[in-house]
């Protein structure tokens, strides 16, 4: 998840499910997140309100309980603020449908959309 604040500097949005699936993963991943200068994160915990938005996308079917984390991830991201989710999850999260559906119930709750997109489509302004 990013936050753009201004000026092209980026904040980078990092939730307890991340955390938990890249503790999963081979060093050199867990070694990217570690090399991310601490002042342009911000850790997020999955509260009350991101559960659930995350049981009302499951509730409607836009994705699965299987698909929980990919949930959750979203929401997270959208109750937080949020300027885009990057992933590479073209299955659960990067694609047409998936999007369509989470915004249209983001809507429907009370929150704004959240923009989608793969690392590729990520730049920044230069200032």
């Amino acid at each position: 998840m990013i936050h753009d604040l201004h000026k092209g500097k980026a904040i980078i949005l990092i939730g307890d499910p991340l955390l938990r699936e890249i503790a999963k993963a081979d060093k050199n991943i867990r070694d990217l997140l570690d090399a991310i200068p601490s002042d342009k994160t911000e850790y997020l915990s999955v509260d009350k309100i991101a559960e659930k938005l995350r049981d009302e996308y499951i509730r409607q079917g836009v994705v699965s309980k299987k698909s929980t984390f990919d949930a959750t991830h979203v929401a997270l991201a959208t109750v937080n603020r949020a300027d885009a989710i990057v992933s590479w999850n073209f299955k659960h999260i990067v694609k047409l449908s998936k999007i369509k559906g989470f915004n249209r119930i983001n809507l429907e709750n009370g929150f704004r959309e959240i923009v989608i997109v793969t690392p590729k489509e990520v730049t920044f302004d230069e200032k």
